[in-house]
C-alpha cells in the first residue's frame, strides 16, 4: 500500500499538464524539447491502457523511448522507434515476457492490454531531437482490483457474559484486491470503534497477504467482551476498497448472532390457558402452566403444588410447561414454578407462584317439575336453585323474552297468556361460556277462550244470497279445546299459526236467506266447558231478476215458435173446405137425414168422406190430424 504522502503528490501531479525537460543540450544552444505525459495513469485491472508521450511543437525528426524502473530504480527499455515525419520507422520492442506483449501504436503510445498488479510501475518516456536536445517525463501507472466479497466465520461456540476479558468473535476475510481494502465491524449497524491494541474491552487483528497473482487478502479478527443485551444483537462486518479517480467501494458480508451464557435474573409464570384476570378456569377444560426464566442456555424448571405450606413437585424439565388435564374443582390452588440454574448467586429469587382458581357450576333445581298445571286466575311461585363458584347469577325467561333477575319466578292470577315455557338460566360474568338452564312448561286449566274471525267480511244487510263466505274460529285452552260447527264441512281442529296455544278450525259456505235467520255457530269445548260464536248475516238480498226475465224470454220464444209452425200448416191446406174448423168433421146431428148413394157419385169420393169424417172423430179431441 503506498505511503499517504506519496498518493497526495500523484493527486497533485494531474494538474501539471506538461513536464519539460531539457537535458543534455549543448551551452549556448536555444533549441529545446518539451514532452506532454501525464504524471499517474489509473485503470482497472484487465483493461487496456495506453501511456502517451507527445513532443510539444513541430519536429522533422525525432528518437523515442521507453523505459520501465524496477523497484531497484535500474531502467529497462521496452520500445524504442524514429519517427521521420509523419511516420514512425524502425520500432523495436522487449516484452521482458509479459503476456498480452507491450505494443506501441503510431503516434509512439506505450499500450499495456489487459493491465495486471505486476504493471504497477514508474514508465520513463526519453525524447532525442538532436540538436533540439534530449527530454524525458516518467509516468507512474496504478492498477485497481475489486476484491471478492468478505467471508465471515463466527465464534459457534457458547460465550459466556460472566468473563471479564475479550473474547474471539468473528473472522472477517476478503480476498484478491488491490491496493489492499480495509475491513470494519459493525454490531446492530453501527460501526464499531475497535482499536488494533489488545485490551480487556475490544480489539481486532488484521493480516495483509500477496497472492501469487500479486492482488492482496486480508483478514481481520474480532475480540469483544460481552454482556447480556448482546444475546440479541445482530454482528457483520463489511470491505472498503479503492477505486480509480479517487471513488470508493464497499461490499458487506453476512450478518450472524452468538450464543451466549449468561445466568437468570428474572422469572415469569403464567397460565397459557383462555383464563379471567383473577386466574378462572372453566371445570373440565385442560391448563397449561408456561414458566420462563431469562437465563441461557435454557436452564431446568420445576413444577410445584402449595399443599398446607409444603411443595407438592408436579414435574421437572427443560420445557417450562406444565398441563393440567380436565380440571377438577379440588385442584384449586397455589401453583409454583422455580428455575434451576447454578451460576446465579445463592440469594437469588427465581420462583415464582400463581393462584389457580377452578370455576364450576352444578345443575339447576327447580321447585316445580316439567310441567305445571295451574287453574286459570291462580297464582303460584317457582324457585330455581343454583350451586357455583363464584356465585352465578339467576334470571329468568318466557318464551326467550327476559323477566327479569331473581331466583324466584311469582306468577299473579294466571290467564291463557302466562301459559309457556319459563326457564331459568345461571351464569358467572366473569367467567365465559359457563351457564347453565332449566325449563318448565306451564299449562293453564279452564274454559276454552274463542274468537271469531270473517276472513270476507261484508257489512250487515250486504250479504246476497249465493255469496260465498268463509268464517274462522280460534280457541285456546288446557285441556286442549275442540272446535265444531253447526253446518257440515268445518276443518279439522288444528294448531294457528302463531302458536301461543290457539287451535283454528275454517268453514267456507254459500249464504242463503235460511242462514240470515240461524246464522252460523263455532263452538270451542273441553273438559272444563264450552263456548261459542254465532256468525249473523243480517237481511240477505234475493238474486238479481236478470235470472227471471231470462226464463220468461226463453218461454215467450217456445210459444211464437209453435204459433208460426200451426200457420204454416194451415196455410197449405187453404182451399179445402172445413180444414182447420174444428168440429165439422164429425157425424151429423140426430134427425138429420143420412147420405144415400145416388149414382151420380162415385165409389171413390164416398169412401174419401168416410175416411175424413173417421180422421175427424178420430182427432176431434184437439190434436191435428195428418191431413188438415
Amino acid at each position: 500500500m503506498e505511503p499517504p504522502d506519496a498518493r497526495a503528490g500523484a493527486r497533485r501531479a494531474p494538474r501539471l499538464l506538461v513536464l519539460a525537460l531539457l537535458l543534455a543540450v549543448p551551452p549556448g544552444s536555444k533549441a529545446e524539447v518539451r514532452l506532454s505525459v501525464p504524471p499517474l495513469v489509473e485503470v482497472m485491472r484487465g483493461e487496456s491502457v495506453t501511456l502517451d508521450c507527445s513532443p510539444l511543437g513541430t519536429h522533422d525528426y525525432f528518437m523515442l523511448e521507453w523505459f520501465l524502473v524496477d523497484r531497484s530504480g535500474a531502467r529497462h527499455r521496452l520500445a524504442s522507434a524514429e519517427l521521420r515525419g509523419s511516420e514512425l520507422r524502425d520500432k523495436e520492442l522487449n516484452s521482458r515476457g509479459r503476456s498480452p506483449p507491450y505494443q506501441l501504436d503510431s503516434q509512439g503510445r506505450l499500450v499495456l492490454p489487459e493491465a495486471q498488479v505486476g504493471d504497477e510501475r514508474d514508465y520513463v518516456c526519453v525524447v532525442k531531437a538532436g540538436a533540439a536536445g534530449t527530454a524525458e517525463a516518467t509516468a507512474r501507472l496504478k492498477v485497481f482490483a475489486k476484491p471478492e466479497a468478505p467471508e465471515v466465520s463466527p465464534n459457534k461456540g457458547i460465550l459466556s457474559v460472566m468473563d471479564d476479558f475479550a473474547q474471539e468473535i468473528a473472522t472477517c476475510s476478503s480476498r484478491n484486491g488491490n491496493p489492499a481494502p480495509q475491513i470494519m465491524w459493525y454490531r446492530n449497524g453501527q460501526p464499531l470503534a475497535v482499536p488494533l491494541e489488545v485490551n480487556s474491552e475490544g480489539y481486532m487483528t488484521t493480516r495483509t497477504v500477496r497472492e501469487a497473482s500479486g492482488l492482496l487478502s486480508l483478514t481481520s479478527t474480532l475480540y469483544l467482551r460481552l454482556h447480556k443485551p448482546d444475546r440479541e444483537a445482530s454482528f457483520h462486518c463489511s470491505v472498503h476498497y479503492y477505486l480509480p479517480a479517487g471513488q470508493h467501494g464497499r461490499l458487506d458480508g453476512p450478518s450472524f448472532s452468538l450464543t451466549l451464557h449468561y445466568p437468570t435474573e428474572h422469572v415469569l409464570f403464567w397460565l397459557g390457558s383462555q383464563s379471567t384476570a383473577e386466574g378462572w378456569v372453566r371445570e373440565g377444560d385442560s391448563v397449561q402452566l408456561l414458566c420462563q426464566g431469562d437465563g441461557s442456555p435454557t436452564p431446568e424448571y420445576t413444577f410445584f403444588w402449595l399443599q398446607d405450606k409444603q411443595e407438592d413437585v408436579l414435574k421437572t424439565s427443560l420445557e417450562g410447561n406444565l398441563t393440567l388435564e380436565r380440571v377438577q374443582r379440588n385442584q384449586s390452588g397455589t401453583y409454583g414454578c422455580r428455575v434451576e440454574d447454578y451460576d446465579v448467586p445463592e440469594d437469588a429469587e427465581l420462583s415464582k407462584t400463581l393462584e389457580l382458581r377452578v370455576a364450576y357450576l352444578d345443575s339447576l333445581e327447580l321447585s316445580a317439575g316439567e310441567e305445571l298445571s295451574l287453574p286459570l286466575h291462580n297464582s303460584t311461585t317457582v324457585t330455581c336453585s343454583a350451586r357455583g363458584l363464584p356465585t352465578p347469577t339467576l334470571y329468568w325467561t318466557k318464551d326467550s323474552a327476559p323477566m327479569g333477575e331473581d331466583p324466584t319466578l311469582s306468577l299473579h292470577s294466571v290467564t291463557f297468556d302466562s301459559a309457556g315455557t319459563y326457564t331459568c338460566e345461571a351464569y358467572m360474568p366473569r367467567i365465559p361460556l359457563l351457564s347453565r338452564t332449566r325449563s318448565f312448561r306451564l299449562l293453564v286449566q279452564g274454559t276454552p277462550e274463542l274468537k271469531a274471525k270473517e276472513t270476507q267480511p261484508k257489512a250487515e244487510g250486504s250479504w246476497t244470497e249465493g255469496d260465498e263466505v268463509t268464517l274462522i274460529c280460534y280457541a285456546r285452552g288446557y285441556p286442549k279445546p275442540k272446535l265444531t260447527w253447526s253446518q257440515l264441512g268445518g276443518s279439522p281442529t288444528e294448531p294457528a299459526p302463531g302458536g301461543q296455544g290457539w287451535v283454528s278450525s275454517s268453514l267456507t259456505l254459500k249464504v242463503t236467506s235460511a242462514l240470515s235467520q240461524d246464522g252460523v255457530s263455532c263452538e270451542a269445548s273441553n273438559p272444563l266447558g264450552n263456548t261459542h260464536h254465532v256468525f249473523h248475516f243480517g237481511t240477505v238480498a234475493p238474486q238479481t231478476s236478470q235470472a227471471g226475465v231470462a226464463v220468461m224470454a226463453v218461454a215467450i220464444s217456445v210459444a211464437l215458435l209453435l204459433l208460426v209452425v200451426a200457420v204454416f200448416y194451415c196455410m197449405r191446406r187453404k182451399g179445402r173446405p172445413g180444414c182447420c174448423q174444428r168440429g165439422e168433421k164429425g157425424s151429423p146431428p140426430p134427425g138429420e137425414p143420412k147420405l144415400s148413394h145416388s149414382g151420380s157419385q162415385r165409389p171413390e169420393q164416398t169412401g174419401l168422406l168416410m175416411g175424413s169424417a173417421s180422421g175427424g172423430a178420430k182427432h176431434g179431441s184437439g190434436g191435428f190430424g195428418d191431413e188438415c
